[in-house]
């Protein structure tokens, strides 16, 4: 079994990513493959609403330059997706929303792409917003027609500077229990 982690941050190696290496942390302990593609510094071209990806029926969005592709083909590839965001005005960052509007409008155009793969969103906040972010993330896993995996409270830990979120306790245990209920889930899927 393997799982894609995408982080949407701006920030590379920062608080989100962070978090969700705690995440797979726990997937490891269980034997579960991870991979982690970090959006910073590779911009994200928003949906233009062709609909080729409709018409072609290929599992390919026709923009090409960007990371949106391969995100989509490691998406299809893996049993479970997590999606990472930092909290920016209350949501995701707009890398993460174009790749999230593009892989959804991609997967439902090819059949359901990522239906019944385990789901899970994660963000790095300093204060505020993070359910609005994290609601974000699950509608896509929902429209997707995916499982999505919880945890002990909502998947976020704060923290503003890098580095930050490894002193929220809380934040940490819920990444730890988030780990251990996705590799529990994906067990269960693939008996």
């Amino acid at each position: 079994m393997k799982v894609i982690g995408i982080n949407g941050s701006a920030r590379k190696d920062g608080n989100t990513a962070l978090l969700i290496e705690k995440v797979f942390d726990e997937l490891r302990r269980e034997k579960i493959e991870c991979e982690m593609i970090q959006l910073s510094g590779r911009p994200v071209r928003g949906c233009q609403a062709c609909y080729a990806c409709s018409r072609n029926k290929n599992g390919r969005c026709i923009i090409e330059g960007d990371p949106a592709q391969e995100c989509i083909d490691k998406m299809v590839q893996a049993d479970g997706i997590i999606l990472g965001s930092p909290v920016y005005v209350a949501d995701v960052s707009s890398e993460m929303k174009a790749l999230m509007d593009r892989a959804c409008l991609v997967g439902r155009a090819n059949g359901g792409l990522f239906r019944r793969k385990v789901g899970a969103a994660v963000m790095a906040v300093r204060r505020g917003g993070a359910i609005h972010a994290f609601d974000t993330m699950n509608h896509f896993f929902m429209i997707s027609e995916m499982v999505v995996a919880s945890s002990s409270y909502w998947n976020f830990a704060m923290g503003r500077e890098p580095g930050d979120v490894l002193k929220d306790e809380e934040g940490l245990r819920t990444m730890k229990v988030l780990g251990e209920n996705m590799a529990w889930l994906l067990k269960k899927l693939h008996a």
